[in-house]
């Protein structure tokens, strides 16, 4: 399964006036492609701002202590604005608790949604020709390098006129593509505006009939083209239909229009149902075989297209992109071979009990050196490891040295506070604040940090290495030749307003929205809170993203109205393949959803694993406390309310942070933080009852009864 996001080691404070926050402690977690990570905690626990930290929306006072969140080959935390300004919103959109935080009050739902996409398009069209351009560089140079080497017959002239021909035949391509989609959209919507219009004569309820049939002509005239209506005399019927609802405007007379718009509606749902071109092969043939598209039926003319784009140019390209696809792939595997002997020649470097700058310097400026020849520029699927070493241990290494200076402060600073509390309690009087513990950080700590990256990059190296080097398959250039098609489509292919509204209101649809032509016009004030949350997540999903961030958007709903969001994200998510995060503070909400369910408690993940494990096997206490507090309706029992309150964490507790609320607390608790105990290859818990030598406590009786409730309800729906 494709790793979409890796959030490794986070940790973030937040400057204050009493004091420094740690917020997020040292969280750890992998989001798959297609999968539904939870995150559940009470308020303060840190889940919202790891999610902010991954959309790169911290606050200013937030301090990133430690820790990698790795996207697409990237860190994100150490890319500069303009590079997040590609991925937030675009790759990785985000929904909020307040949809009317995410809109704009004053602005039609409409244009909100239409004008994201218009923006959207522009950087995109720019980002796609830098990427096609900068690929087919590289892919020319390993063409000349292999022709060079012998291992490609293909001259250097002719591997440049590949990469141009296929370069040029794609932008025609596209341009074909582009104009036949302005023409199906407008089919599209002349196909909505006259049933709409059908309906209203129907119902004797025409609001205004002349601007609803300007619209319909308007769409109708734009979807005269090839390969959608292709016959020219159907603009004497569209002037002949403007003519009649003039007429019909004045005598209030429908019978005319209709039956023209019935006429208009039968021609123009059997031009959207026709068979669409092969515009890729289409393309080659109008750039480099014939001027003319041949007179056939679309199922003949695609094949014929297809077998002339194979013979004269795609399995030759597909053959030397092969052998260009496998010189660069070899150089990269005999790089890792090298890059290991560097690694291990430089990796005692960071192994010495106190590190020095310049050599720290020195040897990150050798390793990397190194590093990023392994990098092989034609793989598509980036090895992120090798991408964000420099930046890694750059910062890793900065970071070691300025603890040094604030270990020395921090120190001062307890040092003489505790002196000036002593003072004080010796004159018998009481302070009124409390003594701020020492911010210090073991290097010892940060050191490993170092030596851990060098050393996981050379276990990754040597079973890449152990494996042998794997020759390219035919697929793999096929995926290339998609990808570039994808990223030529991205550079040209321009969003008009009307392609905008017409996606706009499939969106809207698709959210589930009613009456779109109608809701379109509207303002937000206009729209119900749960509507408000489906416009906010058409406007995430109008730039196709990878990853969709939910920050607690059912909290502020009904329960009846939350349970059809989520189910709307669910199906969202399912029709998509979207990654999805869901950040919550009630178990119960993400039941029926979740692959996977990480429970957060003061900063830390206390508790992960599957949907499975964490309902029908809990081992925390925390855990326990949240789905005993969980509504239930198959039992009349009095919930339980988690005692106390979180801790306050300017002053993290020196043990499990949990323990003044666990009424299972041992001394220990009090005394040390648990490690993450494994339970199972999916399961595992930060709790010292998991500790072999720990008295064997069972969950409480609400709990238990309510899995055995849960697995009997499964059993009697599976049957």
């Amino acid at each position: 399964m494709e790793k979409k996001l890796a959030v490794d080691n986070l940790k973030i404070s937040f400057r204050t006036s009493n004091g420094k926050v740690q917020a997020v402690r040292n969280v750890s977690f992998d989001l798959y492609k297609g999968e539904t990570l939870a995150i559940v905690g009470e308020s303060g626990s840190g889940k919202s701002v790891t999610s902010r930290a991954i959309l790169g929306i911290l606050a200013n006072n937030a301090i990133v202590e430690s820790g990698k969140i790795v996207y697409d080959g990237q860190d994100l935390l150490k890319i500069d604005e303009e590079s997040f300004h590609k991925i937030r919103g675009d790759k990785i959109a985000m929904i909020f608790q307040d949809p009317m935080s995410s809109l704009n009050p004053i602005m039609r739902v409409g244009k909100q949604l239409t004008e994201a996409m218009l923006l959207k398009n522009k950087a995109r069209r720019r980002e796609s020709r830098k990427t096609f351009n900068k690929y087919a560089a590289v892919l020319l140079q390993n063409m000349n390098e292999a022709t060079a080497l012998g291992k490609s017959k293909a001259s250097v002239e002719e591997n440049k006129k590949l990469i141009h021909d296929f370069n040029k035949f794609e932008i025609r391509h596209i341009h074909l593509e582009a104009d036949y989609n302005v023409c199906r959209e407008a089919c599209r919507n002349a196909i909505a505006a006259i049933e709409d219009l059908l309906f209203e004569i129907e119902k004797n309820a025409v609001s205004n009939l002349v601007v609803s049939c300007n619209e319909i002509a308007g769409y109708a005239v734009h979807t005269i083209g090839k390969f959608v209506v292709e016959d020219l005399s159907f603009r004497e019927e569209i002037k002949q239909f403007k003519r009649d609802y003039h007429a019909a405007a004045k005598k209030k007379d429908y019978s005319v229009v209709r039956k023209d718009l019935e006429a208009m509606l039968k021609r123009l749902s059997e031009a959207f149902a026709k068979e669409q071109p092969n515009f890729f092969g289409l393309g080659f043939y109008l750039e480099f075989v014939g001027k003319e598209i041949p007179d056939m039926p679309i199922s003949e003319l695609n094949a014929y297209t297809h077998k002339i784009l194979d013979e004269k140019f795609m399995l030759h390209f597909i053959e030397v992109a092969r052998i260009a696809l496998e010189n660069s792939a070899l150089k990269s595997f005999d790089a890792k071979k090298q890059a290991i002997e560097v690694l291990k020649q430089y990796l005692p470097v960071f192994e010495k009990e106190q590190l020095d700058r310049k050599e720290g310097e020195n040897a990150i400026k050798q390793m990397n050196a190194a590093v990023r020849l392994t990098i092989d520029p034609l793989v598509l699927l980036k090895d992120s490891r090798s991408y964000i070493f420099e930046s890694s241990m750059k910062s890793g290494l900065e970071k070691y040295f300025r603890q040094i200076q604030k270990n020395e402060s921090e120190v001062k600073r307890f040092e003489k506070q505790s002196q000036k509390r002593a003072a004080l309690v010796a004159k018998g009087k009481e302070p009124d604040w409390q003594l701020i513990p020492a911010d210090v950080i073991d290097l010892e700590v940060l050191r490993a940090e170092l030596t851990d990256t060098v050393k996981e990059l050379i276990s990754s190296y040597e079973q890449s290495v152990n494996c042998g080097f794997q020759s390219i398959k035919e697929e793999t250039v096929v995926q290339v030749v998609d990808f570039l098609k994808e990223k030529a489509s991205g550079a040209v292919y321009r969003v008009t307003k009307d392609m905008a509204k017409t996606k706009a209101l499939a969106l809207m649809k698709e959210v589930g929205i009613p009456d779109v032509r109608k809701r379109f016009r509207q303002y937000p004030f206009e729209f119900s809170g749960g509507m408000r949350q489906r416009i906010v997540i058409a406007i995430a999903l109008s730039a196709d993203p990878d990853i969709l961030i939910c920050d607690e958007p059912t909290t502020a709903l009904d329960v009846t109205i939350q349970a059809q969001i989520l189910e709307l994200i669910n199906k969202i998510k399912a029709q998509r393949d979207l990654s999805v995060i869901f950040i919550t503070h009630d178990l119960g909400v993400v039941a029926n959803m979740a692959d996977k369910i990480a429970v957060m408690y003061a900063g830390k993940i206390v508790e992960s694993g599957t949907a499975d494990d964490v309902f029908y096997d809990p081992r925390h206490p925390y855990t326990w406390a949240l789905l005993s507090s969980m509504p239930d309706l198959d039992t009349n029992e009095k919930l339980e309310a988690i005692p106390g309150t979180p801790p306050n964490m300017i002053y993290p507790p020196k043990g499990d942070a949990f323990a003044e609320r666990n009424k299972y607390a041992m001394q220990i608790d009090f005394e040390m933080q648990p490690p993450m105990f494994t339970i199972s290859e999916t399961h595992s818990a930060a709790t010292w009852l998991l500790h072999p030598d720990a008295p064997k406590v069972q969950p409480p009786k609400i709990v238990t009864e309510r899995i055995e409730r849960m697995k009997r309800a499964g059993g009697e729906q599976n049957g």
